[in-house]
């Protein structure tokens, strides 16, 4: 149906894709531990609309560019990496702004942050966007005529399955440090580690190669 091949087992790949640790897995869990279930979630939502953006990119063939291309991989790539060195920096020197006059504001901010710093660390990973564009053709009919519907039907899947991971590991990683977190003194360390753990994975993606 709409192209697609061996649909079962794409779904089954994609959960198993999905329970490996990566980025997205650190990142998720560093900010539900550090920020609480909501940051958590608004985080892998963030990732979840990047991993749209890129079934659109794989679909539309600009992921393409990015495959045969060093210097836009290398450019992206940079990219992302000094935008995780910048949150991980962040993160290690962070002000508890819980005690900041117009509280209500602040908290708005802060969501939109970590949805739009999921978003943003899953866009610029030049790593996703080549997995899209290796992966979902796989499950596509070459002779079906019209291959837009079936790249976007299989990101799509992908992404639902991936979402339901992710929010599962945002839930349960904030009700594990929530206690702990009512401790200031272990806070601050939960900030710094979450730093540590977003400048590891910026010089991890700084390092990484196109091939």
């Amino acid at each position: 149906m709409f192209g697609i091949i061996n649909f079962e087992a794409f779904v089954i790949a994609g959960i198993l894709l999905n329970l490996t640790p990566g980025t997205d897995t650190f990142y998720i869990l560093s900010q539900s531990m550090a920020n609480g279930k909501k940051a958590g979630f608004l985080s892998a939502l963030g990732i979840s609309t990047g991993s749209i953006i890129h079934t659109v990119f794989a679909t539309l063939g600009l992921s393409f560019i990015l495959a045969e291309s060093q210097l836009a991989f290398d450019i992206l790539k940079y990219a992302g990496a000094i935008y995780l060195i910048y949150l991980g920096i962040k993160a290690m020197f962070i002000t508890d702004q819980n005690s900041l006059p117009n509280q209500k504001n602040v908290e708005n901010q802060r969501n939109s942050k970590n949805y739009v710093s999921g978003i943003l660390t899953n866009v610029l990973n030049p790593k996703v966007a080549l997995f899209y564009l290796a992966f979902l053709p796989q499950f596509v009919d070459p002779v079906y005529s019209n291959h837009f519907i079936s790249l976007i039907i299989l990101g799509l899947t992908f992404t639902t399955t991936g979402t339901i991971w992710c929010l599962i590991l945002a839930k349960y990683s904030a009700k594990l440090t929530e206690k702990i977190k009512e401790n200031p003194c272990i806070k601050i360390w939960l900030d710094r580690l979450t730093g540590i753990i977003f400048i590891s994975l910026g010089v991890k993606l700084a390092l990484s190669k196109l091939k």
